[in-house]
């Protein structure tokens, strides 16, 4: 029988079947992604066979995923986890205060997502707690993510009826993700109506959020669509990114790229570089071509770690 991950917690999994009934399964045997050597071999939202076996319900089957998202795993840092498969899209929420999150993790966020085919929505929350020096800095933001083409959404969660966000999230298969804290299990409980995920207070030494989602569940909007909730993430590694490849995943790097004088150009001190160029003339964000350099470098190390 046919079923959808909608929820996982490491060793247990809960499904959606064909039948519209929910069942608790476990994973049948040894059972690896293909090519893929993860720490979680299912997610929530990928498609699964399941079938009754010695008075349990198993998972035997997992159907080919149109996407997915992944990182490489915070406890075992040569292995990978995926976070969600099968999404419409993605939305990162940004927060400029309590905690931060810095332009490095939005990213590499982004970088990742559009390597393995992701759409990403930026949602930058909680504009209500700040001053008027970080509203000015949040909109330069917006304004530097909206010229490459992302869609950015200045958000409340604590405050906004939600009603454009709903037309944003109607009818697809959403995942939210970003550091713990910066108010994805609130946004949640707003488009639910309901307080079905617990929240708790920053922490104010650290102004880094505690965790309070521990493990993804898909939850089904009454409007049209689902949206899947995923525990917090303090980083996020790159994961098998080509580095001659890397500066396909920024659009506005990939823009002047052709004018280089070497095909092969990475655009660090190559000459008739019209990327470093284009940096200089303002016409690529110097922040954004200097996230660019450190995911160069760390891909570059890796490559270099595994040659000896």
């Amino acid at each position: 029988m046919k079923a959808l991950v909608v929820k996982s917690t490491g060793s247990w999994y809960t499904v959606q079947a064909e039948n519209e009934e929910s069942y608790k399964c476990r994973i049948k045997g040894k059972f690896r992604t293909k090519d893929i050597k993860s720490t979680n071999p299912i997610v929530v939202g990928d498609n699964v066979e399941i079938i009754f076996d010695s008075n349990s319900w198993m998972i035997n089957k997992l159907y080919s995923r149109t996407n997915y998202i992944i990182r490489k795993s915070v406890n075992l840092s040569k292995q990978t986890h995926i976070i969600a498969a099968n999404i419409d899209q993605a939305i990162l929420m940004i927060t400029l205060k309590s905690p931060i999150t810095t332009t490095g993790f939005i990213d590499r966020f982004l970088v990742s997502a559009k390597a393995y085919g992701v759409d990403v929505i930026l949602f930058f929350n909680k504009y209500d707690i700040y001053d008027d020096d970080t509203i000015f800095d949040l909109h330069k933001l917006i304004e530097i993510y909206r010229n490459i083409g992302y869609k950015c959404f200045s958000i409340s969660a604590l405050r906004d009826d939600m009603s454009e966000i709903k037309t944003v999230l109607k009818d697809k298969n959403n995942l939210i993700s970003g550091h713990s804290g910066v108010g994805k299990s609130t946004l949640i409980n707003k488009l639910l109506s309901s307080d079905h995920i617990v929240t708790k207070e920053i922490s104010t030494s650290h102004d880094q959020g505690q965790h309070t989602t521990t493990f993804s569940e898909l939850y089904r909007l009454d409007f049209g669509g689902t949206i899947i909730d995923t525990p917090g993430i303090k980083g996020f590694g790159l994961v098998e990114i080509d580095i001659n490849k890397l500066d396909n995943y920024f659009p506005e790097i990939f823009k002047y790229k052709s004018e280089c004088k070497f095909h092969n150009c990475l655009h660090k001190n190559e000459p008739d570089c019209m990327v470093k160029d284009a940096v200089e003339n303002g016409l690529i964000n110097k922040e954004r071509y200097i996230n660019y350099l450190s995911m160069l470098e760390s891909e570059q190390s890796i490559y270099r770690t595994k040659d000896h």
